[in-house]
């Protein structure tokens, strides 16, 4: 007898399930269906990190797949096509509506070059499609043109002449149509689709660049992904909830990386309240250098009352602006003297250095409306929490942005918040469950909205995991203060004992397991390499922000893998989507293998797997039932 004779609950399971599948034969084609689905390759991920806004790389990487489109193309047409033709279609995939644009001003829109371009395409398309079961395929065709695709997909060479003069006819009656644009255009996006299964985005979407607004909106589309919330992230998501401290920390950044055109532009939260404010207050002649100044101020003491508000935060040592001698304009650090670069404090009451004066609380009131009215930023930010977290555990692999908080001996380290203890695992599960209360529950507390302001900058936060020292780099000129000592998790990443004791920490004991990591810029200059403790460790946060190329010496990592393994992609410096159109120039790539595996993965290896294999237990037991008369099928 099956398992629910003996466990009530499984046999109401079974009746809820029959409603899905009412008969046998229902039943039994199901699982037939995801036993063959099992049997498929497993389908490529792939891995970005740290794209802080830098929208048009991160376009021209989304779109050639990390090289992927390329290595098909190469496979499909080998030596039959030239480089060059090669990377004439390669770019009509990446850019479809620009390069036909590009193509029609130079008068080479011929029927022959669209012939030959749907050709190419249609042949990319199908050998891309073999990889998925049809009803996947066709769930992924733009709905426009679904059953004109569907059938160009599946057609073969071996078909008699009426089929062939059939698919011929199609593609003809689409050029004739005028249609072949907006078919190329349907055929480019199924390419890229098909391509990659699923997406990780392994944190920071937000800061330095200016194009995180529009970085979001294509995410928001995008068929497959997760995201593992970044410090940057958590900032924009904590303004969201209405912390203070994270607003004023987002609006400093904006105007240090001379980017508000996110905020006025992307989310429409104006700054002109802040900037009239500053230029009344400070001798500046640049209105967004007073703004700077003036939000900075706001910024310190904001974060000074949290500090005090949460001794479990530990970050005592970080209440710095009650010991500035507003006399001489100087501070003492660690026993040393240091002269203020600014030396007037206009907003500052040297009796309680912390408070806000009137205006300042009036800046701000006014700031957290617009952030928590930006319909946009709100659609963003709810983006970010229903599909991110602190981490994720994915096909055998662990994923997080920062680090794991550990001790000076490389042990898990223990923290202590609202009397209870949390390290490694449960601390990552507290972090996650208090940054979903600051932002969803009625009820929320400013202990929430504090906690969301310490993972953007805690020295233990697993965002962060370093010593933020806002307050030297601003007003000190000694570059000695500004040194931020890291957690030792950093230091400890080149120790595969300790990258295996992380792993065991979060259940997962294979030897094709890996941790892959953001946050910290890989120095390729200086020799430094990205695969860390025996390969245990990948750090995919090689540069795609502009301000690191010049010490990382490359533009960014990214991380494939696909059914024979793990494969690691180091891109130099994008040259611009005008390059890529007119010259069918590509993000210059070098792959590096990672993981070599025995047998070819496949569905039944992933963690999709094991939730079908479980589905087709489920519709054995309701078969079953059914044979057994326990459970009536339909007639």
């Amino acid at each position: 007898m099956v398992a629910f004779d003996r466990n009530p609950q499984d046999f109401k399971y079974l009746r809820l399930l029959s409603r899905q599948f009412p008969t046998e034969q229902s039943a039994f084609t199901e699982i037939i269906n995801l036993s063959a689905i099992l049997n498929l390759p497993k389908g490529t991920e792939h891995f970005m990190s740290d794209v802080h806004g830098e929208y048009e790389a991160f376009m021209h990487i989304l779109n050639n797949c990390s090289g992927v489109v390329r290595e098909h193309v190469d496979e499909i047409f080998g030596d039959t096509l030239s480089f060059d033709e090669k990377g004439e279609l390669c770019t009509l995939i990446y850019y479809p509506r620009e390069k036909i644009d590009l193509v029609r001003s130079r008068r080479e829109d011929s029927p022959t070059w669209y012939k030959t371009m749907l050709d190419q395409l249609i042949m990319v398309a199908r050998s891309l499609s073999s990889r998925y079961t049809r009803s996947k395929v066709r769930k992924a065709i733009p709905r426009d043109y679904a059953y004109i695709i569907d059938e160009l997909l599946h057609t073969h060479p071996d078909e008699n002449n009426y089929r062939v003069r059939y698919h011929e006819r199609i593609v003809e009656s689409i050029l004739e149509t005028a249609s072949a644009d907006d078919f190329i255009e349907s055929l480019a996006s199924l390419i890229k689709r098909l391509a990659v299964d699923h997406l990780h985005l392994v944190g920071d979407i937000f800061d330095r660049g200016g194009g995180a607004a529009k970085i979001m909106d294509r995410l928001l589309t995008y068929h497959s992904l997760d995201i593992q919330w970044g410090n940057h992230d958590i900032l924009w998501m904590g303004a969201a909830c209405g912390s203070q401290a994270c607003i004023a920390a987002v609006v400093r950044n904006c105007l240090s990386y001379n980017n508000i055109s996110v905020l006025e532009q992307g989310y429409g939260i104006s700054l002109r309240p802040l900037v009239l404010f500053a230029e009344k207050m400070y001798d500046e002649t640049d209105p967004n250098k007073a703004a700077k100044k003036a939000i900075s101020i706001i910024l310190f003491k904001l974060e000074g009352q949290i500090i005090r508000r949460n001794p479990d935060y530990g970050m005592q040592e970080r209440l710095l602006l009650d010991k500035v001698n507003f006399d001489d304009a100087t501070i003492e650090i660690d026993g040393v003297v240091h002269e203020l670069k600014e030396k007037r404090f206009p907003t500052i009451n040297r009796m309680d250095p912390y408070a806000l004066d009137p205006a300042e609380r009036e800046i701000l009131d006014e700031l957290e409306k617009l952030f928590r009215e930006s319909e946009q930023l709100q659609r963003h930010v709810t983006f970010l929490y229903n599909h991110g977290s602190m981490y994720r555990k994915f096909n055998g692999n662990l994923l997080f942005h920062g680090c794991v908080p550990l001790d000076e001996d490389g042990n898990l380290k223990a923290l202590h918040f609202g009397g209870r203890i949390y390290q490694g695992k449960s601390y990552m599960d507290y972090a996650d469950s208090i940054a979903r209360r600051a932002y969803f529950s009625d009820d929320r507390t400013q202990k929430e909205l504090d906690f969301m302001w310490y993972l953007w900058c805690g020295s233990n936060s697993p965002l962060s995991g370093r010593v933020v020292k806002t307050f030297e780099r601003t007003f000190l000129s000694d570059e000695s203060t500004w040194k931020e000592p890291k957690n030792p998790y950093y230091r400890y990443q080149d120790s595969e004992p300790v990258c295996r004791m992380l792993l065991r920490e979060f259940g997962l004991y294979s030897e094709n397991s890996h941790i892959i990591n953001g946050h910290t810029p890989i120095h390729v200059m200086e020799g430094e390499n990205p695969l860390k403790a025996n390969g245990r460790l990948i750090v995919i946060d090689g540069g795609f922000c502009k301000a690191y190329q010049k010490t990382t010496g490359i533009a960014g990592y990214t991380l494939i893998f696909n059914s024979h393994g793990m494969r690691l992609k180091s891109h130099q410096p994008f040259s611009g989507m005008e390059a890529a159109l007119s010259e069918n120039l590509d993000i210059d790539s070098q792959s590096q293998q990672v993981a070599t595996l025995d047998k070819r993965l496949m569905v039944a290896d992933t963690d999709t797997g094991e939730m079908l294999k479980e589905q087709i237990a489920d519709l054995e037991d309701l078969l079953t039932a059914y044979r057994e008369g326990l459970i009536a099928a339909k007639a």
